[in-house]
């Protein structure tokens, strides 16, 4: 019960008179302004055009073989160098491996002879040479002592003197390639040995390279960063070589393809800074700048493609602006003519079905006023600025810092700041 008489308290006050509870108004924002201006800019045409990839490819396969991953999927976002499919490698990968060892074998084979002969080594081929010195000193005082006992008539026969001339004349030899051994051990290998091994080490790491190539070519990669837009082949399935697996759009940056009469190309400049807008997002407006007009028309319509690069936004569900969609770009179409330009950042997306400006009406004491959100129609870029269209005159102020906060027609104005920058094209118009 006595929830029921809290509940109806507010009903009887009201009845017997007390005053209601007022809503208390929004807090005034905080902004700054700056004023619209007139000024010389270049007449603006609508012309229509589609948003295409910046880059676009059909990535098969180099060579044939089995599908046995496909790690994508279309919608996903690919890195440069990431692994799209891979094809069967087992048996390639052996003849790697076999190579790879055959490969380390004849290094270290080369290796061996650039050390050059091992201390260890020379030390034995001396020892070899000392004692072929020491035993031919001895077969040769032996045979000099069995020629003396021949010739004096004495016991030695002729086939004693001749063996021990046999032995001493083997061992000079025996000696001689001692010595040579043992000189060639300090020399170490002939360069032309180094040569040849280093020649054989090469030929075996061109069988490798061509087989990790091979393995290479087995594994599809991206090229370049962007999104999966279609896949030509499933797991399991057998691909030929030059066939499509995969096809990748990157995003990251668009193009706007537009289609303008010839009447208003000439008045068309590379890196002009145009504004497009794109139907289907509706409340949004993109700035990008003309990067070629392709010098060949349609015959039939009388329009010249132009391209208009625009750097895309990325969001958790993907590029915002997606292939093929419809787009309208305001380029310029004719002599400059007197026109009113605020700055870019004047200008309110999102809030009803077309761009709007906060007009504030300032206090006398400047430091306050009033916004009124007035609906524009925008046109050409002009420096720091852009050209609208609508109830507006030269002078008046607008919001270009906190409009975004602006829920109320109070508004505190923090400072005023300059009239936006003209483009050179614009300084240009008004000296003629």
């Amino acid at each position: 019960m006595q929830r029921f008489f809290r509940a109806l308290a507010p009903f009887i006050l009201l009845a017997l008179g007390a005053p209601a509870v007022s809503h208390a108004q929004p807090p005034a924002a905080l902004v700054v302004v700056a004023p619209i201006v007139e000024r010389q800019v270049a007449s603006g045409q609508t012309s229509v055009g589609t948003v295409m990839p910046l880059k676009r490819a059909i990535i098969g396969s180099a060579v044939d073989g089995r599908v046995i991953e496909f790690a994508v999927e279309e919608g996903d976002r690919v890195e440069a160098g990431q692994k799209l499919a891979q094809l069967l490698t087992e048996t390639i990968s052996l003849e790697l491996d076999a190579a790879e060892a055959e490969l380390e074998l004849r290094r270290q084979q080369l290796a061996e002879l650039e050390n050059g002969t091992r201390p260890e080594e020379v030390a034995q081929l001396l020892a070899r040479v000392n004692g072929a010195v020491a035993r031919g000193e001895y077969l040769t005082a032996r045979r000099k002592r069995i020629e003396t006992v021949f010739q004096g008539g004495r016991a030695a026969s002729e086939e004693e003197r001749d063996e021990a001339v046999s032995a001493a004349i083997e061992a000079e030899q025996l000696y001689n390639e001692a010595k040579s051994a043992y000189d060639m051990a300090v020399i170490g290998p002939r360069q032309e040995l180094i040569l040849q091994a280093k020649a054989q080490v090469a030929v075996q790491q061109a069988v490798v390279d061509r087989l990790k190539d091979q393995i290479a070519k087995h594994t599809i990669i991206s090229r370049f960063p962007g999104y999966v837009v279609a896949e030509n082949t499933e797991l399991g399935q057998w691909v030929k070589q030059g066939e499509a697996v995969v096809e990748v759009a990157a995003l990251d940056e668009v193009e706007i393809y537009a289609q303008v009469v010839e009447q208003h190309v000439p008045f068309v400049k590379i890196g002009s800074q145009v504004t497009i807008e794109v139907p289907a997002l509706e409340g949004r407006l993109f700035e990008g700048a003309v990067t070629a007009i392709v010098p060949q028309a349609n015959v039939q319509a009388r329009t010249f493609p132009v391209k208009v690069r625009v750097r895309n936004e990325i969001t958790s569900n993907g590029p915002l602006l997606k292939a093929g969609m419809y787009a309208r770009v305001t380029l310029p179409a004719g002599p400059a003519h007197m026109a009113l330009v605020v700055p870019k950042d004047a200008l309110v997306l999102g809030k009803g079905p077309q761009p709007l400006v906060y007009v504030v009406d300032p206090a006398p004491d400047g430091k306050s006023g009033k916004a009124t959100a007035v609906p524009v129609e925008v046109g050409v870029a002009s420096g720091s600025g852009i050209q609208i269209t609508g109830p507006f005159k030269a002078g008046q102020l607008v919001a270009v810092e906190g409009n975004e906060r602006i829920f109320g027609p109070n508004v505190s104005i923090a400072r005023i700041l300059e009239a936006p920058a003209p483009a050179a094209a614009d300084s240009v118009s008004r000296s003629r």
